[in-house]
């Protein structure tokens, strides 16, 4: 069969570059419209993509003789991954944004009004515009592929759906279901888009245009903002069980649906605190557009784009994007310097951590781990803790049992050194001792020279305990690097390396490579103790025990900085860790640093008393007591005679001191950090808080957090705050040097 060509131009193409659409004409009336950014790894909506959508969709709208159209991405891995977020700079207003986001509703709303029907023929991501884009289309088809994934993540980003996706997609697939996407940011496999009614189909790679081809021949023409189908929404309803009946008898009302909308505004509040405009955003246009239709949840859907855009919030969720995405593509040593590669790991230790690190090794990196414990009881626990996760994705239909089993088989377990010695890094993941960890070191250096293997990286998973120590007795200190990991692995993004002064740069190089195959954030700090992150929490938590002790209560402490915008309080945060653990890590910072590092003496009464969080059964809270179903857990109660002679404040700090003694006390010793030059810059500062520590997200990390608030404001408060409570407020003298300085410029972190 031979096909017509014809080729859509941009209105005014780059020169050099390739086209975005180019039209292939069938002689059986369907046209197969294929799109794809030259040059780029992903498909994202340039500059440049309204005026060449809206030549090529002219074009078909006058062919008479065309009976269907395909839309298929040209890139493999690809179908389109949003809006290219370079294209926020470039405007200086509310007004400029909600205008780009009506010129692309007008655009898809004319792909959805055109006489024949389309089809999206979907492989790779499909996320924000390019799902807009899918939502427009009659039908979608998804291949089955590990990079394909559907989803509207703006909400990441403290924006919305721009293009009419807060009004298609809550009339295909529901309003709650509608919500929850795009609330949360989630992305879909192919299996639950279709299980939700997003797309119609799913097909093996191979099959995907000539399916949705047959398609294109065979689809009638839907409304665009119209539900799938009536029996579509019900069988989806019904697969979704009581909790989808339930809603499906709101949605179909406008009294239901004014009952789920403030459903839905509860729940978020409870938990964003009001620091994330967006979704609010998100659910208001949703409920115009039920209240008064698409053309009025368009426009709003618009105008919320351009307000968002230019807020606060959305800006500093843009730099923490920027920063992840630079971080992505450094390698902290040069280009010249080429990482080892990594075939085989070991893990010493196989608690949770330990079992943790091999579950991503396996998973994400696709490398065999050799686990090793002391005890096959601890193997026991480690290789449970591996199958477990597997046991998880194969009962949520992420993968099959055969897939999960031949991970699973990648790890193998040891109570010797047994296959150690062969691996191309060994990663020590036991507790916080120095002479226990020096000689783990010298074993892994013995069985490394018993194989042969003279370039085997030893990294130590250490919280608090200088690198050089752990590396003074080496025969090969070039070998040995601090690789931090935060629990629970699986789940947490930050992998923080650490380089001594010995530290060799292929040993760097390599580090960065495993963390970020691991799928990690990678930064890359000097040695000293606690590195970055440690020393930058330890204050804070310091801080969250003296408030106890001048009269706080343990919830009204962690419930301040909580509603302030941290994931969980101090002190839940220290039951997790564990109280103990908190102790080991004081004395190391308070030798080097002094009396602001230093520990008060709650912590110890807790442990001789055998409170030392979750692990034990109580700590702060109490793990044993039982509570109804949402309920809040209850504190300790034996707490407050163990602290009682502590007690010293005559009234309880206010939840807005206990913020600001609390956070500004973190902010300060991240500037100490970057002034000793522990990190780098204030970027890798700002991503190892919020991706490691949980540091208000919204403001974009601590060094932000003082652009934003104003270095002066920031000092005049850590000043005062010294005055009355001591010198462990004292402003760090990068702050203080940045407060007098003339220049404006000088005055903030970021430019």
């Amino acid at each position: 069969m031979s096909n017509n060509t014809t080729t859509a131009r941009p209105a005014a193409p780059t020169q050099g570059r390739d086209e975005l659409f180019q039209l292939e004409k069938r002689e059986d009336g369907i046209v197969v419209l294929r799109f794809g950014v030259p040059g780029a790894r992903q498909n994202t909506i340039q500059a440049d993509f309204a005026d060449a959508f809206d030549h090529v969709l002219e074009t078909i709208e006058h062919d008479t003789e065309v009976i269907g159209v395909v839309l298929i991405s040209n890139k493999p891995g690809s179908f389109l991954a949003g809006a290219d977020i370079g294209l926020f700079e470039q405007v200086k207003s509310a007004g400029e944004v909600e205008a780009l986001s009506l010129r692309g509703q007008a655009g898809f709303s004319r792909l959805s009004k055109l006489h024949v029907p389309v089809v999206a023929a979907i492989e790779g991501s499909c996320l924000g515009g390019g799902l807009e884009m899918a939502l427009a289309c009659d039908v979608r088809i998804a291949a089955e592929t590990p990079a394909t994934a559907l989803g509207l993540p703006e909400v990441m980003l403290g924006l919305l759906p721009a293009a009419g996706g807060t009004q298609r997609l809550p009339r295909l697939v529901g309003i709650a279901t509608g919500l929850d996407l795009m609330l949360t940011g989630r992305k879909l496999r192919p299996a639950q888009a279709k299980k939700i009614g997003l797309i119609d189909q799913v097909v093996a790679p191979e099959a995907l245009l000539m399916e949705a081809i047959r398609q294109a021949r065979i689809a009638g023409k839907r409304s665009s903002t119209a539900s799938a189908s009536l029996i579509q929404r019900a069988q989806g309803r019904m697969r979704a069980g009581v909790g989808g009946l339930t809603n499906a008898a709101l949605e179909d009302n406008p009294a239901g649906r004014r009952v789920l909308f403030d459903q839905a505004r509860k729940t978020l509040r409870a938990k964003t605190h009001g620091h994330y405009p967006a979704p609010e955003r998100i659910i208001g246009v949703v409920a115009t557009g039920y209240a008064q239709g698409v053309k009025a949840g368009f426009a709003v859907e618009a105008k919320a784009f351009g307000e968002l855009a230019m807020g606060p919030v959305s800006k500093a969720l843009r730099h923490v994007y920027h920063a992840t995405e630079s971080l992505k593509k450094a390698t902290f040593v040069g280009r010249n310097v080429k990482p080892r590669d990594v075939h085989q790991v070991g893990v010493l230790g196989a608690g949770l951590m330990g079992a943790g690190i091999a579950t991503v090794t396996v998973d994400k990196a696709g490398l065999p781990v050799r686990l090793k414990d002391v005890s096959n009881e601890g193997l026991a626990r480690g290789m449970q803790h591996v199958r477990a996760f597997y046991d998880k994705r194969v009962h949520n239909k992420a993968m099959t049992r055969a897939a999960a089993d031949r991970y699973l088989y990648q790890v193998t377990a040891t109570t010797d050194y047994s296959g150690i010695g062969a691996a191309d890094i060994v990663i020590e993941a036991v507790f916080e001792d120095l002479e226990l960890k020096q000689a783990m070191l010298a074993d892994v250096e013995a069985a490394a020279d018993a194989q042969g293997n003279p370039d085997c990286i030893f990294a130590t998973n250490t919280s608090s305990l200088p690198i050089s120590d752990i590396a003074a007795r080496a025969k090969r200190p070039e070998n040995v690097i601090g690789l931090h990991y935060f629990s629970p692995v699986e789940k947490m993004p930050l992998l923080e390396i650490i380089a001594t002064d010995k530290t060799s740069k292929e040993t760097i190089a390599t580090a960065v490579a495993f963390g970020k195959a691991q799928g990690k954030t990678v930064i890359v700090v000097r040695d000293g103790p606690g590195f970055y992150t440690t020393r930058a929490l330890s204050p804070y938590l310091n801080e969250a025990a003296r408030l106890l002790a001048e009269g706080a209560s343990v919830r009204a402490i962690d419930e301040a900085l909580v509603d302030y915008g941290f994931p969980v309080g101090p002190l839940t945060l220290l039951d997790e860790v564990g109280v103990d653990v908190g102790v080991k890590v004081g004395p190391i910072l308070e030798a080097a640093f002094g009396p602001r590092m230093a520990a008060p003496d709650a912590s110890a009464k807790m442990i001789d008393a055998g409170y030392l969080g979750r692990k034990s059964g109580k700590g702060f809270y109490d793990y044993t007591a039982k509570r109804k179903k949402g309920a809040k857990r209850p504190v300790n109660p034996e707490l407050a005679t163990l602290l009682a002679d502590d007690r010293q404040g005559v009234r309880a700090p206010s939840a807005a001191e206990i913020v600001e003694r609390c956070t500004l006390l973190f902010v300060n010793e991240a500037a100490h950090c970057l002034s000793e030059q522990i990190i780098d810059d204030p970027m890798q500062g700002d991503i190892g808080a919020i991706f490691g520590l949980g540091f208000l997200p919204f403001t974009g990390g601590p060094f932000r957090y003082v652009d934003t608030f104003g270095v002066g404001r920031v000092v005049d408060r850590l000043q005062a705050l010294a005055e009355r409570h001591g010198a462990r407020f004292e402003p760090a003298p990068l702050l203080k040097t940045m407060a007098k300085a003339q220049a404006e410029s000088h005055r903030r972190f970021y430019p």
